[in-house]
């Protein structure tokens, strides 16, 4: 288990062991270290509530990441995910729900670690990486 690693959601489905296990795999395939990171799932609703009081962005998204400490190698910061979304985009782009969460959360841990996908060219190298380590670390989260 990883110290200092939180996990909150509202649905019991996910399994929250799993979660340590997957994060803790992609933190020793990135070598990066954890002084605390909280993952959330929650649902669309307050994701947008945090997207438009936090980000100023007043629309819907599947996540958001907050770095508290600017760090990029010892990362110290929260995910939200909407668990919601995620059912969507699993059945959108045809994947089980739990490789769309494990997804998210790498996804997640990417824009802490300082990968960013506003320009093409930042977001074919994100999906490149995050496809790379969803295909390598398959845990059940569900």
């Amino acid at each position: 288990m990883i110290k200092n690693l939180s996990i909150t959601s509202e649905f019991r489905l996910v399994n929250k062991a799993s979660v340590h296990k997957l994060v803790k795999a992609i933190k020793e395939d990135l070598n990066f270290k954890i002084a605390d990171l909280t993952i959330n799932f929650i649902n669309s609703d307050k994701l947008q509530e945090l997207n438009r009081k936090h980000l100023k962005h007043n629309y819907p998204t599947d996540i958001i990441t907050f770095n508290y400490s600017g760090s990029l190698s010892n990362l110290d910061g929260e995910i939200f995910i909407s668990f919601e979304d995620a059912i969507i985009n699993s059945k959108k782009y045809r994947v089980s729900l739990n490789n769309e969460l494990i997804r998210l959360i790498i996804h997640g841990i990417l824009h802490l670690l300082g990968y960013n996908d506003k320009t093409a060219s930042e977001k074919k190298i994100m999906k490149s990486l995050e496809n790379q380590l969803t295909y390598k670390n398959i845990f059940t989260l569900l």
